[in-house]
C-alpha cells in the first residue's frame, strides 16, 4: 500500500502490526495471523505423520532385511549373467580355461576394439614362470599400453566368469592385480609425477606374493635418465624375484638388454615400419620377440610433426654419435654367454614339460619335437657365434681411439655394470655346471651343419 493514499487519514483499526517504510506500509490483520498459524501448524503435523511412517516402515523393512539382501544379490546376479549371456552371443568371445599358465591366441582389447573405427588387431600372449617378467618396448603410440591393459582387463573377465575376446585363453588363479600406469602428479599431496609412482610402487612390492599379476607402464621417466633407469632395473629385480606374472611395459632399451640375461625374462616389441628416410612411420599394433630394433624412433615422430630440420640434423648426430660409443664399449662376456645358455636350457625343459602334461597327438608330438630341436640347436649357435664374434670386437676395441664425448663413456660403463650385476652368483646351479663344461664354442661350426641337415 503505497503512502500517499494514506496520507489525508488514519489507517482503519483492522490493521495490526503496521511497519512504515520509505514509501509503503506494511501490515497484517487478526484473520490473517490466524490463517497463517493454521497452515504452519497444519505443516508441522504433516512433517510429524511422514516421519513417523517412514520410521515405521524401516522397522518394517529391517525384520525382512536378510531375504531382501538375498533378492537384490538374487537380481544383481542375473542380470550379471543376462548381460554375459548377451555379449557371447553377439560378440566373438571364447569361454576361457584355468591353467597354471597364462596363454592368450588373438586376445582384444574388450572396449577399445568397440570404440575405434579401424579394425583392432589381436595379439597373443603366453605367460608362464619361466616367462613371468616381460618387458614391453616399441615406438610412441605403437600399442604397448593397450596390450598389457586388455591382458589385464581379460584376466579379471575370466575370474568373474565372462567369456574373454579371444579366439583361445586360459588364465591362472590371480589373488591380487597390481597395475601403475598412470603418469599424473598429486597437487592435493604436494607430490609430483616421479613422487607418485613411486608411492605406487612401493605398495606393489610390499604387498606382492606369487600368485599377483602385476602391469607397469612407464616408470622411472619422471626424473634423470641415470636415475630413472637405475630405479627401474632394481624394481625389476625385486618383482623378478617375487615370481608374480609381470608386465613391463618402457622405453629403456638398456633395461630390456640387461634384463634379458635373468632367468624368467622375455623381452617382447610392438612392430612397426619405419621407412628409411624415417619420413614414414606405420604402427603394426603387432606384438613380435625381443626389445624394439629401431633406434632412432623418437627422431623419426619428430619429423614426422614437422620440427625444425636444423634441431632434427643436432638431434640425430648426438644420438647416432652417442650410440657408436654404447655399442663399442659392450660386449659379451663369458658369464652373459653362460647365462644365456642356461636360459634356453630352462626354457627347453619347460617347453617339455608342458607337452609332457598336454593331449598332443603322436605324429603331431614327434613334428613339434622335430622343430623344437632345429630352433635350440640354432639358438645355442648363435649364442656361441656371438660370444666368439664380441670376444674378436673386444680385442680390436681396445685399440680403439677415446670416445669424442666423455660423459657418455661413463655412463656406458655403468650399464655394464648393470649388466654385470644383473648375473647373480645365486643362478649358478647344477644347470650352470653342464653349460661351463659345454664345447658349445668349440664346436659352433658343426652345430650349424647339424641344423642344416
Amino acid at each position: 500500500m503505497s503512502t500517499a493514499e494514506l496520507e489525508n487519514g488514519p489507517l482503519p483499526d483492522t490493521f495490526i502490526n503496521v511497519f512504515r517504510r520509505k514509501n509503503t506500509l506494511e501490515c497484517q490483520t487478526l484473520d490473517l495471523v490466524k490463517l497463517n498459524q493454521k497452515i504452519m501448524d497444519s505443516h508441522n503435523e504433516v512433517v510429524n505423520m511422514s516421519d513417523r511412517s517412514i520410521q515405521e516402515l524401516i522397522e518394517d523393512i529391517r525384520s525382512e532385511i536378510s531375504p531382501l539382501v538375498k533378492v537384490s544379490e538374487a537380481i544383481a546376479i542375473l542380470d550379471m549373467l543376462a548381460a554375459f549371456a548377451q555379449l557371447v552371443t553377439t560378440q566373438e568371445y571364447v569361454r576361457p580355461e584355468l591353467t597354471d599358465v597364462l596363454a592368450i591366441k588373438a586376445g582384444r582389447h574388450p572396449i577399445k576394439e568397440k570404440i575405434q573405427s579401424n579394425k583392432f588387431v589381436p595379439n597373443d600372449a603366453y605367460a608362464a614362470q619361466q616367462s613371468r617378467f616381460q618387458i614391453i618396448t616399441g615406438c610412441n603410440m605403437s600399442g604397448k599400453s593397450t596390450y598389457i591393459r586388455s591382458l589385464a582387463l581379460m584376466t579379471i573377465m575370466a575370474q568373474i566368469g565372462c567369456f574373454v575376446p579371444a579366439q583361445y585363453a586360459s588364465f591362472p588363479i590371480v589373488h591380487q592385480l597390481f597395475a601403475r600406469v598412470s603418469t599424473t602428479d598429486d597437487i592435493e599431496a604436494n607430490m609430483s609425477t616421479f613422487a607418485a609412482e613411486m608411492r605406487e610402487v612401493s605398495f606393489i612390492l610390499r604387498n606382492i606374493e606369487p600368485r599377483s599379476m602385476v602391469i607397469i607402464d612407464e616408470l622411472g621417466r619422471g626424473t634423470s635418465t641415470t636415475d630413472g633407469l637405475a630405479i627401474a632395473i632394481a624394481i625389476a629385480e625385486a618383482l623378478v624375484e617375487s615370481h608374480a606374472l609381470v608386465w613391463f611395459a618402457t622405453h629403456f632399451r638398456d633395461l630390456a638388454r640387461i634384463m634379458s640375461e635373468r632367468c624368467g625374462v622375455v623381452s617382447l616389441h610392438l612392430a612397426v615400419e619405419l621407412s628409411p628416410e624415417a619420413s614414414k612411420m606405420t604402427m603394426l599394433y603387432r606384438i613380435a620377440e625381443g626389445h624394439v630394433q629401431e633406434r632412432f624412433y623418437g627422431l623419426a615422430l619428430a619429423k614426422l610433426v614437422a620440427l625444425p630440420p636444423k634441431v632434427l640434423e643436432v638431434a640425430r648426430t648426438v644420438s647416432e654419435k652417442l650410440t657408436q660409443i654404447v655399442e663399442h664399449r659392450q660386449g659379451s662376456s663369458r658369464a652373459v654367454a653362460i647365462a644365456r645358455r642356461r636360459n634356453l636350457i630352462l626354457r627347453l625343459k619347460e617347453q617339455l614339460t608342458q607337452a609332457k602334461d598336454g593331449n598332443m597327438e603322436d605324429a603331431d608330438l614327434k613334428d613339434w619335437l622335430g622343430r623344437l630341436q632345429e630352433e635350440f640347436i640354432l639358438q645355442l649357435a648363435d649364442i656361441d657365434a656371438e660370444f666368439v664374434t664380441s670376444s674378436d670386437d673386444e680385442e680390436n676395441g681396445m685399440q680403439a681411439s677415446t670416445s669424442d664425448i666423455s660423459e657418455s663413456d661413463d655412463h656406458s660403463t655403468e650399464q655394464m655394470d648393470h649388466v654385470s650385476e644383473s648375473i647373480h652368483p645365486d643362478q649358478r646351479d647344477d644347470s650352470s655346471d653342464l653349460l661351463d663344461d659345454s664345447p658349445g664354442l668349440r664346436r659352433n661350426s658343426s652345430l650349424r651343419g647339424r641344423a642344416e641337415e
